[in-house]
């Protein structure tokens, strides 16, 4: 182990002297690296500022060089990369520099250490904590890191590389998928695009006259095709106790972006599920946050078990035979629907919407035989973009380790 800053590095700080001179832009040919732009143990450069080649000049210190590494040292703390090339990045405020003694150190094994679990725990353990946490350069020259051999640190950060290579590109490829999900959410749900064998779709000529939707589509409110739309409520308020086991208790945190989240659910004793009956769930019923973040919705699988909910969801149980409860829960899903929730919301401190108004939803309803086909297409791609997901966390889990 060595420390770093004794044998190894050399540190410098973007210093004040030089950060009142910034004259940030979107043009300029060199790129001020500000603690954003550090993620995942790499550059991002989706949002950046520049400094003209002038200024940079002027301030030789914070100039980056191939192989230099940044931090984060303010606020997010511990934020490395590796900067790929000369003369095209600079230092921004509450970023550190730390040049590399390449003789006895692989820049990229020792980002990709100070980015593992240990090195950060190093460096968070060095910060001092004022009214935001901050790492004194003091004591980011006392943090240690193991120093293997040259050859092995090569070995070591090439097969780290090729590893996080893989996970961007599966990153990438999720993101395309899910664009090409919610392209497909807006023409399928509209009739924008008709499935084969199931009529014309709307045009911009007879989209007017049809009301936007085709006109073999019926439009009902989600009230008339469920059971009574309810909330729950908290066990807490009647004088039950929270239990470490017991019946399932759902919060609205439990409705995330990306599905169910059971590790912020809770228990609740069987008498207290009894006495909040009414607010019941079980498998096929579909959840919808109707406060704070508006509009999130699940779709509870049908081997889900029972349990409760809170006074912050909404529960929706399809029972009319001729809708199809999965073509409901990715029409309720998607992204119009949420924007018109936070259009109608209520409370600027805590934005909510009524029961009424999730009941008033208004549904367009192609024939059963159509919402299952959508609804199969859709789930399809939902399927597949899980199905990456999954590989994307099985290949990051042994990097991690």
């Amino acid at each position: 182990m060595r420390k770093v800053g004794q044998t190894c590095i050399r540190h410098e700080l973007a210093g004040f002297e030089y950060t009142i001179h910034f004259d940030y832009s979107k043009t300029g040919p060199v790129v001020a690296v500000r603690a954003l732009n550090i993620r995942d143990g790499r550059l991002d450069l989706a949002d950046v500022h520049t400094i003209p080649k002038s200024t940079s000049e002027k301030l030789p210190r914070p100039k980056l060089s191939k192989g230099d590494l940044v931090m984060s040292y303010v606020g997010t703390l511990g934020r490395v990369a590796v900067i790929p090339e000369d003369d095209r990045f600079h230092l921004a405020p509450n970023v550190a520099k730390i040049s590399v003694n390449k003789a006895q150190f692989i820049s990229e094994f020792l980002c990709q250490y100070l980015n593992s679990f240990g090195g950060q725990k190093t460096i968070l353990d060095a910060a001092a904590s004022t009214t935001q946490a901050a790492l004194s350069m003091g004591n980011l020259r006392l943090v240690s890191v193991p120093t293997p051999p040259i050859y092995e640190q090569r070995a070591i950060a090439e097969a780290l590389n090729d590893v996080d290579a893989l996970i961007g590109a599966l990153d990438q490829l999720i993101a395309k998928k899910r664009d090409l999900k919610q392209a497909a959410m807006q023409q399928l749900l509209t009739g924008q695009k008709r499935l084969p064998g199931f009529g014309v779709q709307v045009t911009g000529e007879n989209r007017t006259a049809l009301g936007g939707f085709p006109g073999d589509w019926a439009l009902v409110p989600l009230s008339r095709v469920s059971a009574f739309i309810t909330k729950g409520s908290r066990p807490t308020t009647y004088g039950f106790e929270w239990k470490s086991s017991g019946i399932l208790f759902l919060r609205s945190e439990c409705v995330s972006e990306c599905g169910l989240d059971l590790s912020e659910s809770m228990f609740i004793a069987p008498q207290a599920h009894q006495f909040l009956r009414r607010s019941e769930v079980k498998g096929g019923d579909i959840l919808m946050t109707i406060t704070g973040n508006v509009g999130r919705v699940v779709h509870l699988r049908h081997n889900f078990q029972s349990a409760n909910i809170n006074q912050h969801l909404a529960r929706v149980r399809i029972i009319d035979e001729n809708i199809f409860p999965s073509y409901v829960f990715h029409f309720l899903s998607q992204p119009a629907v949420r924007k018109y929730y936070n259009v109608i919301t209520t409370g600027q401190a805590y934005p909510q919407i009524s029961l009424a108004q999730v009941r008033d939803t208004v549904l367009p309803m192609p024939s059963l035989r159509e919402q299952t086909a959508i609804a199969e297409v859709l789930s399809d791609m939902d399927s597949e973009i899980a199905a990456l997901e999954r590989r994307r966390d099985k290949t990051g889990a042994p990097r991690r380790g």
